[in-house]
């Protein structure tokens, strides 16, 4: 049986081992010296002129297009060109046979050279007939008679004049012509097919592909915002330059020769809230075929201050908004929120937030608040500095 005496003991010995092991706890922990500033890495922008674009998505378009079709009604006697083949303005197409036609303006002919057989002895008569009722050796009404056979007579005349050139516009109207230059496509119409006037179907299609256009399409608001940074300075007219578009096809290809912009629509497509930009480009080789899709190029203008950052600076908040971190002259870390106008190859081109000569945190941003005490030295890293990117761009980024 333990005594009371004894479990005293034992309660003064646990309670002292107790003592002794928290304090050898407390030293055995260190007690280093504090912590230093934070070392970061920092690059300082420098203003620059830059030359803006934007990329816009578009399609081919023949420079001229000409649908045949017969103007008369008869059967295909002759198709006198090759499908795909270099057609000129003013060459027969398709021969109409002309049997008909020839025979209507022979009629024609007759009729008027009849009309005009009449007219001499009716206009003997009224004269005749005039000269007779001043002595009134006829009756009025007997020269009246005389006056209205000799006007319908020469109407007679004029009418069959009419119908022969009736006639000879439909012969005309036989041989199917071409009314421009360029490339024709198949035909929907072999020899002996029947054709009427002014028919739906298209007997052939003809394209003028030297020049081509490229039509693409530009966001209204862009547009708005473009006129705006050009009114208020900060883009600045590239000149005649401005004028000039590259283009780039389907397979990532540069096209070799630039296009020249012509006009922008004047109506906004309710339906995208985009206007169409019209742009030529010379196509002697005709590589450019009506329907291709391409990415054209078009210069904006001159930025002559431009701040471009690398994207690695820029981190985004929980809104998705960009930041920056920043190191001022007291060597403080300040958070700076910023905003960017588009991508231009791994940099961002900055429109507010950051101003030049200001040092930017490129590595060791992720260990940064704002007020920090930080150790800054220059980046020495690989990425592309300011200024040298030239690709160009039509995301916004923001």
């Amino acid at each position: 049986m333990i005594s009371i005496r004894n479990c005293s003991q034992m309660f003064m010995a646990g309670s002292l081992a107790l003592v002794c092991l928290f304090t050898s706890g407390c030293k055995s922990k260190p007690t280093g010296p504090p912590m230093g500033p934070v070392q970061v890495s920092v690059i300082k922008l420098q203003p620059q002129r830059l030359q803006l674009s934007t990329e816009l998505p578009g399609r081919t378009t023949a420079y001229l297009t000409a649908e045949i079709r017969p103007q008369v009604n008869g059967i295909i006697q002759k198709r006198l060109f090759q499908e795909g083949a270099m057609v000129h303005a003013g060459q027969v197409l398709y021969q109409i046979d002309p049997a008909s036609y020839q025979a209507s303006l022979a009629q024609a002919k007759a009729n008027l050279a009849s009309a005009e057989a009449n007219l001499p002895s009716l206009q003997a008569k009224a004269d005749r007939y005039r000269d007779l009722a001043v002595i009134h050796a006829v009756g009025e009404q007997d020269y009246d008679d005389a006056v209205a056979a000799l006007k319908q007579a020469q109407a007679t005349v004029e009418s069959d004049k009419a119908a022969v050139e009736s006639a000879r516009i439909n012969l005309a109207y036989t041989p199917i012509t071409s009314p421009i230059t360029g490339r024709i496509g198949k035909s929907s119409v072999t020899v002996g097919g029947l054709v009427s006037s002014y028919q739906t179907t298209v007997l052939a299609t003809v394209q003028q592909l030297e020049p081509v256009y490229v039509d693409v399409v530009q966001a209204n608001a862009e547009l708005l915002r473009l006129r705006a940074r050009l009114a208020n300075g900060q883009l600045k007219s590239s000149g005649a330059q401005g004028n000039k578009v590259k283009l780039y096809l389907e397979d990532g290809s540069l096209y070799p020769i630039e296009g020249k912009l012509e006009f922008r629509d004047v109506t906004v497509d309710t339906a995208t809230g985009s206007v169409t930009v019209r742009i030529t480009f010379a196509n002697p080789k005709q590589i450019l075929l009506p329907g291709m899709y391409v990415r054209a190029v078009v210069e904006e203008g001159i930025r002559p201050d431009a701040l471009l950052l690398p994207q690695q600076a820029v981190s985004r908040d929980p809104k998705g908004l960009p930041f920056i971190w920043i190191i001022g002259a007291d060597g403080k870390a300040e958070r700076r929120m910023i905003e960017v106008d588009r991508a231009i190859g791994n940099q961002w081109l900055v429109s507010k937030g950051v101003s030049a000569s200001e040092q930017v945190v490129m590595e060791g941003g992720d260990q940064l608040k704002a007020g920090m005490q930080v150790q800054a030295a220059p980046y020495k890293g690989d990425a592309t500095a300011p200024g040298t990117a030239t690709a160009p761009q039509a995301s916004s980024g923001k």
